[in-house]
């Protein structure tokens, strides 16, 4: 009853103020307009249907592709660590890269070697399949697994991170930094509304407590093409 009440509130908030005023998305190469709203709100928004796995297969999203630059001879992997790196690396030929160092904020861990650093797809590319990109083109699972038009959709983090979490959602598996568990719902919520994909009922339960849990805490995110 408790439950019903509160989703019933945040829906009459919603339909007065169905948004929050836009904000500039954090995207590369381009000035976009994105919505913001809270982090309890954008957990309600969130579709629910139930998951399938049937016929997953990993090469299914195609990855790394050339990047957003296809002549310079970094992947999307490579501009990911560019990108993300707090001291730039050296670029040598054939996109390798020497020294930099890198802030894994999922263990809160600093990292010298690109090689040491994976970059994780924040909503898993299994996860993604279960919420329906089993439905997308192959196209779109492509644009998906490279998407560097939002800062949240990829990100680098420690392997031996990114191999904790494999393919769990929120109600599984969380950053073992506890500060970002917060930063990390909100990026969650925000890549999910980003591509349209569904919660089932333990991971909206998940989210809609983490939510709860982080008061102030706002989603950030631009549909996607």
């Amino acid at each position: 009853m408790i439950k019903n009440l509160r989703r019933a509130a945040i829906a009459a908030a919603l339909l007065l103020v169905p948004f929050a005023a836009p904000a500039q998305a954090h995207a590369q190469d381009r000035s976009a307009e994105a919505y913001t709203l809270p982090m309890t709100a954008a957990a309600y928004y969130l579709p629910l249907a139930a998951e399938v796995r049937d016929g997953y297969a990993r090469t299914s999203f195609k990855h790394w592709n050339a990047g957003k630059i296809p002549t310079d001879g970094c992947n999307t992997r490579m501009e990911v660590l560019l990108s993300e790196a707090v001291d730039a690396p050296a670029v040598l030929p054939g996109c390798k890269l020497s020294g930099g160092r890198w802030w894994s904020y999922y263990d809160a861990k600093w990292l010298t070697s690109a090689s040491a650093l994976d970059v994780d797809h924040m909503v898993p590319l299994a996860e993604a399949w279960d919420s329906g990109a089993s439905q997308w083109t192959a196209e779109r699972r492509e644009a998906y697994a490279n998407d560097l038009d939002a800062q949240t959709s990829l990100v680098a983090v420690s392997a031996a991170s990114n191999r904790s979490k494999a393919d769990q959602d929120p109600a599984e598996w969380l950053p073992p930094a506890v500060d970002v568990t917060c930063r990390y719902a909100s990026e969650w919520i925000a890549t999910k509304l980003r591509w349209g994909l569904t919660v089932d009922a333990v991971e909206s339960e998940a989210l809609t407590q983490l939510a709860d849990a982080c008061p102030g805490t706002t989603v950030t995110y631009e549909p996607a093409p």
